[in-house]
């Protein structure tokens, strides 16, 4: 079996909603690698959580391999953020990056039949920045069915990561009222519903008519739910699938079969503390909580025995290689002291403690995280009450500042930038309470209108900055596995969040 480790120091990410080590996969169906079609036209792949929906505005990137297939999006971004055309054949900015002018493929046709225009693309984003800030308040210059430019509200230095991320269906579609049953896409496979069922199978034959046909080799892909690791692996192994993620859990029996895998290092495990202000939680507006919270976990510990030693302790939430990253941040900023934590709680008026709601996902390693989190918070007095989210309302309900400080793996990208505007500053999908800070908000305008070297000096300002504040409990950089069958292959690893092959990374042998 070939092991490859990727620690990519240069891979982007944008935000997933559900990035993580996956420890689980579900209870397999039957069928197998080519259960809809001649062998070696199906591909089948497993996920380790089921996809939220149809709808093309709650689509994961975390195993997006559905929406990879049914939808397009402007550009496509490579492992190191780099875009390169899908949608729009030719882009380009302007200064400041607050606008980009984009000229559309001709002949894309959506799998209802209509064809794809400028209209579409404007309905796509307007859908988008319904409940993404980074498609809020835009403008559209439509000059005619292929040509057209947005503008955003104000200078965006990561233009190219949020053009490849909005998938774009029909006009008509995001009119509609049927977006939770229908799925309109001009992607490289089309859904088949009479051949799927939705928490289990879904099904999905080739666009004959797809621009980059060539891309994607397999007549049929087939996507086959687990929610438990052992079956996951099991079906691997006996052919009912083609791949599926692995874990510190599922790796070492891996490694005693017959397949490959490749090791990925794309997330840092954390809590973050986003209540900076104490205004839900009153205890979380004083560092010395903050600070407290965490010298409570032994990060060496965590990386070897939560994570079997298939994992780096983590002292910043940043990439190494990145921007941002602090190369000599090399010795723990709030080393593992649990009695010096306990004293910053008493001088700061909390030393009986107080509740701490902290939302609970299945297929998130939450298995493995969540008691140790909770035994040692609870060194501090802090009582930990564990809230399962699951449903189509799961991660909305999760990121809507309901519960200040979220446990998650979540990507370290190589574009730091793309860490700062998801986790740090206000606006930020997982800064969830949405609170302002002037020290952050002056050296993000540095950002936005400095010169290459005082941008980089500003994203490492932030970092000490949040280190100091102690915004986060970072934990570990824990490895990922995709482990998959010998008789498919994988030979290049396209996700900027360095998480798992992307759709088009999967070849025939």
């Amino acid at each position: 079996m070939r092991f490859t480790r990727r620690r990519t120091a240069v891979a982007f990410a944008v935000p997933a909603l559900a990035l993580s080590l996956a420890l689980s996969a579900c209870a397999p169906s039957t069928g197998g690698g080519s259960a809809t079609g001649e062998a070696g036209d199906t591909l089948t792949l497993g996920m380790t959580a089921d996809i939220p929906g149809l709808s093309v505005g709650i689509q994961p990137s975390y195993q997006g391999w559905f929406a990879d297939a049914a939808w397009d999006t402007l550009l496509i971004c490579d492992e190191f953020g780099k875009p390169s055309a899908q949608i729009a054949e030719e882009w380009e900015y302007n200064d400041d990056k607050s606008a980009a002018t984009l000229t559309l493929r001709e002949g894309i046709k959506f799998s209802d039949g209509t064809d794809l225009t400028t209209e579409d693309v404007q309905a796509a984003y307007e859908f988008a920045g319904e409940n993404n800030a980074r498609f809020a308040d835009l403008t559209f210059d439509v000059v005619d069915d292929y040509n057209m430019t947005i503008t955003w509200p104000q200078p965006t230095p990561t233009l190219d990561l949020i053009l490849c991320e909005a998938q774009i269906s029909s006009a008509e579609y995001y009119a509609g009222d049927a977006q939770d049953t229908t799925v309109v896409g001009s992607g490289p496979y089309i859904y088949e519903p009479s051949k799927s069922t939705q928490g289990s199978t879904y099904t999905l034959t080739k666009n004959p008519d797809y621009f980059d046909s060539d891309t994607y080799p397999y007549e049929t892909l087939v996507l086959k739910v687990f929610t438990d690791a052992t079956a996951g692996l099991n079906a691997l192994k006996t052919g009912q699938i083609d791949g599926i993620l692995g874990s510190a859990a599922t790796i070492d029996e891996a490694q005693k079969s017959d397949l490959e895998a490749v090791t990925l290092r794309g997330t840092t495990t954390r809590l973050l503390i986003t209540d900076h202000n104490g205004e839900k939680i009153p205890a979380l507006g004083d560092v010395r909580v903050r600070q407290a919270m965490n010298m409570v976990f032994d990060r060496d510990s965590i990386a070897n025995d939560l994570y079997r030693g298939y994992a780096d302790p983590a002292y910043q939430i940043f990439r190494p290689g990145s921007s941002a990253y602090l190369e000599d941040l090399t010795e723990d900023p709030y080393p593992f002291d649990v009695e010096a934590a306990k004293a910053l709680m008493a001088e700061a008026g909390y030393a009986d403690g107080f509740t701490l709601q902290i939302p609970f996902f299945e297929g998130q390693n939450h298995e493995l995280l969540f008691p140790y989190v909770t035994e040692q918070l609870a060194q501090l007095n802090i009582t930990v009450e564990q809230v399962n989210l699951t449903g189509p309302d799961a991660i909305t309900e999760l990121l809507s500042g309901t519960y200040p400080v979220p446990l998650w793996q979540l990507g370290n990208y190589g574009e730091s930038l793309q860490d700062i505007k998801d986790y740090i500053l206000p606006d930020g999908i997982w800064n969830v309470s949405h609170q302002p800070d002037e020290t952050v908000d002056a050296l993000w305008q540095t950002i936005l209108t400095g010169t290459d070297e005082e941008r980089i000096a500003a994203q490492q300002e932030i970092n000490q900055y949040v280190i100091d504040q102690a915004w986060f409990v970072p934990m570990a950089y824990p490895d990922g596995f995709y482990l998959y069958s010998p008789d498919i292959s994988i030979p290049t690893m396209s996700d900027f969040s360095a998480l798992h092959p992307l759709l088009r990374d999967f070849q025939k042998n």
